[in-house]
């Protein structure tokens, strides 16, 4: 049998309802609000909305954030880059100084091939680009 005007689920979100607060002691009355099951609802998504929002708040402009695991030391993503570049320039400065002892070992040795300076092109063993250096030393 179905029911004809029965509290269906929008009608019951507008019954109204009245919550007291008493006294215990003196049975006065304190506080009354009248509500409805939808303002209960509402309140409760806003209030869960706010308290989410501070959470997340107080997280992310607090000194707290440091303590989530992944996030890292205060300074150390910095800290992180200067140590690359150091360790970079003193790759390069290796590299440099391993290239100048090999061409002071060939002079040394007597294996110099004189060169015409008119046939000197790009692909000169003389001249390597750094970034092929690095890659020829990737491979060793």
């Amino acid at each position: 049998m179905a029911m004809t005007g029965g509290n269906t689920g929008l009608k019951r979100l507008k019954n109204h309802y009245r919550l007291v607060v008493i006294n215990e002691d003196t049975f006065e009355e304190v506080v009354a609000f009248k509500m409805n099951r939808a303002s209960v609802y509402v309140g409760l998504s806003v209030l869960f909305v706010v308290l989410v929002g501070l959470t997340i708040a107080l997280i992310a402009f607090t000194p707290l954030k440091f303590y989530i695991p992944g996030y890292g030391v205060a300074g150390q993503a910095r800290a992180y880059e200067q140590l690359k570049m150091k360790a970079d320039s003193f790759e390069h400065t290796l590299i440099v100084n391993e290239q100048y002892i090999k061409s002071i070992e060939t002079v040394l040795k007597g294996n110099m091939v004189q060169r015409d300076t008119n046939s000197l092109d790009i692909n000169s063993t003389d001249i390597i680009p750094l970034d092929k250096l690095k890659k020829a030393k990737r491979k060793e």
